[in-house]
């Protein structure tokens, strides 16, 4: 018998959502999780000393290198203020860029107009396509929701790699959970042996290009060579409409029409994989966060979810070609009963045993705090 859906009280998040709790009050785990993260990161007059501290720790530890941090770029909003935050803040940033191929133009507009007026360097990592397509397609034949990991999981190996080669600690991210959330594990879980898993059933190439770090390279940097990353946008007063502002006036940023639609495969997965396969729209992920900082209101959003995500009509034929996939090819794809990461070889079960120490890690941001999300959240 199939149970109503219960919307929280706070947000927008459903229990449709494996994992979901409510409280007494009819308000769900992932608002608490964001209540912790405010206390962990307040955006006080304490919160901003510590944030001047943290610039200057970076000064003063990469003070006899080429550059003192690494961000990672990729033309949207978020990446695009982090780069120009930490330049404005005296630091000599070292602009990274992983290109799987589905950049749009728009994004890469944003890059180049970006790193140009910043007088940043730009590092770019690109995948082999032939590579990179046999991944994807790989991830959606086995039928999961999460085939953006692979995307995701590279975007890290990329930096954390180019920090080693250039003797740099500090990794700077544009992720903040007031404006993306907490997204769910069943959605978004990533590690090297799931991705790997999934590429030998699925797949048929090497994949030369696509780097995938290991457990003992994570271990390495985090430990050994006490790399981290840093969260800018949860450290600063960080509201989308003074954000779009500032960089559309200062750097020529330009929108791409949806949340992370500066990868053109992005947008193909969450306007019409997600919600027709697997009835996920990541839209209550973005609302809720915006509900829970004062940047959105509730009712509106519960509005605008009543409509289905847009989708360009241009966008599956133009995925499909790209893809090399059929339409009846895409199809059978589609018609596959929905599996998740339980389905297949992960570090998961180890993940489990270890959670504490990784939890302690990611507080200490030793690790991004997305990674800890997509284990345990």
């Amino acid at each position: 018998m199939d149970h109503p859906v219960q919307i929280c009280s706070r947000c927008v998040m459903d229990s449709s959502v494996r994992g979901l709790l409510f409280d007494a009050d009819g308000v769900c785990n992932f608002c608490h999780m964001h209540d912790a993260l405010e206390k962990k990161y307040p955006l006080t007059a304490e919160g901003a000393k510590q944030f001047h501290a943290l610039i200057e720790e970076i000064k003063q530890s990469g003070s006899n290198k080429e550059y003192d941090c690494i961000v990672g770029v990729s033309g949207g909003r978020d990446s695009t203020y982090t780069l120009a935050v930490a330049k404005k803040s005296g630091l000599r940033p070292l602009a990274v860029h992983f290109d799987n191929g589905w950049n749009s133009e728009t994004a890469t507009r944003n890059i180049h107009n970006a790193v140009k007026k910043l007088d940043v360097d730009l590092h770019t990592h690109v995948a082999s396509w032939e590579e990179f397509k046999d991944l994807q397609v790989a991830f959606l034949k086995a039928s999961v929701p999460d085939v953006e990991v692979p995307t995701d999981f590279a975007i890290i190996s990329v930096l954390y790699k180019v920090a080693r080669e250039h003797g740099i600690r500090n990794i700077l991210i544009g992720h903040s959970f007031r404006t993306e959330g907490v997204a769910p594990r069943e959605w978004t879980y990533m590690d090297a042996r799931y991705i790997r898993s999934i590429h030998r059933m699925f797949g048929t190439k090497s994949l030369q290009s696509v780097p995938l770090l290991t457990m003992s390279q994570l271990i390495y940097y985090t430990l050994a060579k006490k790399m981290r990353f840093i969260h800018i946008p949860e450290l600063i007063r960080y509201e989308h409409a003074d954000v779009n502002r500032v960089i559309e006036e200062e750097l020529g940023w330009q929108y791409y029409g949806g949340h992370h639609h500066e990868s053109v495969y992005t947008e193909f997965i969450q306007s019409y994989l997600l919600p027709k396969k697997f009835g996920i729209d990541k839209r209550r992920l973005e609302y809720s966060a915006l509900i829970r900082s004062g940047q959105m209101e509730r009712a509106n959003a519960l509005v605008d979810l009543q409509k289905p995500y847009p989708i360009r009509l241009d966008l599956l034929p133009y995925v499909l070609k790209k893809l090399d996939l059929s339409q009846n090819e895409f199809e059978a794809i589609m018609a596959l009963p929905p599996k998740s990461f339980h389905d297949y070889p992960s570090y998961y079960p180890l993940m489990r045993i270890l959670r504490h120490p990784i939890r302690i890690a990611c507080s200490c941001n030793l690790l991004p705090q997305v990674m800890y999300e997509k284990f345990f959240s």
